[in-house]
């Protein structure tokens, strides 16, 4: 391959195909063989697009024993024996699961499959009694336990966040289904779970209760993702060959792919881990991109963001505990471990005396995209006019032109519909750090929040706003606090020209009423 251009797999989740086609493969076999070797019940829970899928892939082909696909890898050294066992794979990941039938529907056709090659007793009719004859005949007609590899185990529960009736209906289904592997362990040599989410009511967790969550085990940190020890043991000429076409020095192009794609920690001492389809499409490419977020962010967090009356200035910098983070009840009101098991907020420190975890944004990909995504859900502006609303937002402040900056800024609150009037202080918030936190990636923006009022300042080239925002207050009480708490006094020797703004927010018209500037 020396000299050859390096093949991305991206997309690519099978992994005899990667092997086969000379595709990159960063060698995770070592952990698989461990994984092998030392239990036979996991569940694994990581974002999207994180290389779950490939990891079940890798499982299956080592089980079916294709030893000549493992030629080169860690574990060809490890193994000795290269036994075949019958697997039963099911992927649930790429359907749309928006009735109890459609999933239903899914199973039927995995046993269907499954029948065809181990055999059907017409004496089974329910779901679970036809995976459990399955599983006997599969192991008796091998004389081989049988290997059990379910991707996604989740997504009809995620698809069914806020429709109660639908997830009890995909909750009861799941729970026969995947009840049927602790009846008959007997004959089961390996399972393997993986999805986002860990639903807490789902039998997979209660009577499945043998079943080893390795999410925040940091012996297996790299089973997904890639590090940076893999980045320079795999990639070298290659970011080298990235840092030429962006016209940067190497150590300037590895800060900019951390800043961007590293940062995801699964527990609290765990190495930071790039997310590989944003890495893989940028080495690809040679160009950095938002390339996780153009796959899609489900809606389910916003809905969950905007059910709960979450304050969002609370994401950069969310406390919790490790039982928040590893379980979801669809019942709870609290939003964040749906959005940190989705890879949107990801363990940013720990507190040994209270085991809490302090939670952030992992890179700036996640930061931006996440909250560009949340733009037009937050005001009126559609997606197709939330990027030029804020292009526009900059021009403003990098020109001086703070009288349109807040007419646009109006214009944000100007049809906050009826039913956010009861909750107007939390939306003014919000709608406010969105704003900021979006023109902030263009100019460097200091923001914070205190009990319904920001202090907020803004640099530019040539410009320094400090301003200050009051919730039913009045312009000239923000105004006079500015000069009162001193916020402008660490630019007192600076030569770019200052602005003071004291803006005041009305409940009363649900807008912002009037600013003053000095």
């Amino acid at each position: 391959m020396e000299g050859i251009a390096k093949l991305y797999p991206v997309g690519i989740q099978n992994f005899e195909k990667i092997r086969r086609d000379n595709y990159l493969y960063i060698d995770k076999t070592e952990l698989v063989y461990q994984l092998v070797k030392t239990g036979s019940y996991y569940f694994l829970s990581r974002p999207r697009r994180f290389g779950k899928s490939l990891l079940i892939s890798t499982l299956e082909a080592y089980f079916q024993g294709k030893k000549e696909l493992f030629k080169g890898l860690a574990i060809e050294k490890l193994e000795k024996d290269w036994c075949t066992y019958p697997v039963l794979h099911m992927d649930l990941n790429a359907e749309k699961y928006d009735s109890p039938e459609g999933l239903t529907q899914i199973l039927v056709r995995h046993l269907n499959l499954w029948e065809d090659s181990w055999g059907k007793d017409i004496r089974e009719t329910s779901i679970s009694d036809r995976f459990t004859g399955v599983i006997r005949r599969a192991a008796e007609r091998t004389g081989q336990r049988v290997v059990i590899l379910i991707d996604e185990y989740d997504k009809p529960m995620l698809q069914a966040i806020g429709n109660n009736g639908l997830q009890e209906a995909y909750r009861n289904t799941l729970k026969a289904f995947y009840g049927v592997m602790k009846s008959m362990d007997g004959f089961i040599k390996f399972a393997f779970l993986t999805g986002v989410t860990k639903f807490g009511k789902v039998s997979v967790f209660s009577d499945l209760n043998n079943l080893e969550d390795i999410s925040m085990w940091n012996k297996y940190d790299e089973i997904c993702g890639i590090s940076d020890r893999e980045i320079h043991e795999n990639l070298e000429a290659e970011l080298h060959e990235f840092a030429d076409a962006q016209g940067v020095t190497y150590e300037a192009l590895c800060n900019k792919l951390k800043g961007y794609y590293d940062g995801y920690h699964f527990t609290h001492n765990s190495i930071g881990m790039y997310n590989p389809f944003s890495l893989l499409n940028a080495f690809k490419r040679k160009e950095f991109g938002s390339y996780w977020f153009e796959t899609g962010t489900p809606t389910y967090l916003v809905t969950l963001l905007k059910k709960h009356h979450y304050n969002l200035e609370r994401m950069a910098h969310e406390e919790t505990s490790a039982d928040v983070l590893n379980s979801i009840d669809a019942d709870s009101t609290n939003p964040i471990p749906v959005i940190y098991q989705s890879g949107y907020l990801t363990i940013k420190g720990y507190d040994e005396r209270f085991g809490s975890y302090l939670l952030g944004f992992p890179n700036r990909e996640v930061e931006e995209g996440f909250i560009r995504y949340l733009f037009p859900f937050y005001t009126n502006k559609g997606m197709v006019e939330s990027p030029f609303e804020i292009q526009k937002f900059v021009r403003e402040v990098e020109s001086g032109d703070y009288d349109s900056f807040f007419r646009r800024l109006q214009s944000f609150f100007a049809d906050t519909p009826y039913e956010l009037v009861r909750d107007l202080e939390l939306h003014y918030q919000n709608v406010l750090f969105i704003v900021f936190k979006l023109v902030g990636f263009y100019v460097k923006a200091e923001y914070h929040t205190s009990q319904g009022r920001v202090d907020l300042v803004l640099q530019t080239d040539r410009y320094i706003y400090v301003m200050e925002f009051k919730l039913n207050g009045t312009a000239e009480e923000a105004l006079r606090q500015i000069d009162e708490k001193g916020y402008a006094l660490p630019f007192a020797c600076d030569s770019r020209q200052q602005f003071k703004i004291g803006v005041n927010f009305s409940a009363k018209t649900r807008n912002i009423e009037k600013w003053l500037v000095k």
